[in-house]
């Protein structure tokens, strides 16, 4: 599953790379793009390779948010919808390239696991192109910070790359309710609570330009996250399901 927002430029290779590995393997899959309201040619890219691959082993779906409504929301909305066994979601940019996820799927097969998330933390020489040094250390403060809020355990909730068991998946994201970027947090805190394992998995990883996270407002936003989490808990958010795929929830709690 890969959200996309202004991916015109990208998203034909990456369609490209993630169908012809789906097709290698041996098992049925599909691919699922998420367009959140793209203000380019994101949308009219992705339908055309969908028509192009119509009637193939490896079926090409596209979904449309009601607008630009944020990373959290596009992958809510994807892997509400997906419908194999696994479900995996990728960033358009393959920052982690889509044969990382043979390590995911091994690693969660090997010791019974739910959930497998791609980590550049704990192993940083597979990390081949770096962020600038602010961003990785910025993003070292908020896993402390992180970890601290939380309880969680993880070295890197941040990377785009996460694998889960249709099952979890379902439980897990009907639950979500943050709909930007620190909803990677929000879900495995979810499914620690739901009592879902879940492994963390060194993966190759490569900066790529064009990032869509603001230094500014999306970080300082996530830092914020980081306490909805918790007061959404509080509030018993998360005690009950939500409205399924078609209702995705609004931000930080509330209902659109």
């Amino acid at each position: 599953m890969i959200p996309a927002y202004n991916e015109e430029l990208r998203l034909p290779r990456t369609l490209e790379r993630v169908w012809n590995y789906l097709q290698q393997r041996a098992a049925a899959g599909e691919v699922v793009v998420v367009n959140d309201g793209s203000r380019d040619g994101t949308a009219e890219a992705a339908r055309a390779f969908a028509a192009s691959h119509a009637g193939s082993r490896i079926p090409v779906r596209v979904l449309e948010n009601p607008g630009n409504r944020g990373k959290g929301y596009s992958v809510r909305h994807g892997m509400l919808e997906t419908q194999g066994d696994w479900a995996l979601f990728s960033d358009a940019d393959l920052s982690s390239p889509i044969e990382e996820h043979e390590k995911l799927q091994a690693a969660a097969d090997a010791g019974g696991y739910d959930i497998a998330i791609g980590s550049r933390a704990l192993d940083r020489s597979l990390i081949g192109l770096h962020q600038s040094v602010f961003r990785e250390n910025a993003g070292r403060v908020f896993n402390g910070l992180m970890r601290l809020t939380t309880g969680l355990p993880f070295h890197d909730t941040q990377c785009g790359f996460k694998l889960f068991r249709r099952p979890a998946a379902r439980e897990i994201f009907c639950r979500q309710r943050l709909e930007r970027f620190g909803f990677d947090v929000e879900v495995l805190y979810l499914a620690r609570k739901l009592g879902f394992r879940t492994v963390e998995v060194p993966v190759r990883w490569d900066h790529s330009e064009g990032t869509k996270v603001s230094m500014l407002g999306d970080s300082l936003d996530m830092f914020w996250d980081l306490w909805r989490v918790r007061r959404n808990d509080w509030r018993g958010l998360y005690d009950g399901k939500g409205e399924g795929p078609d209702a995705p929830v609004g931000p930080a709690g509330s209902k659109p």
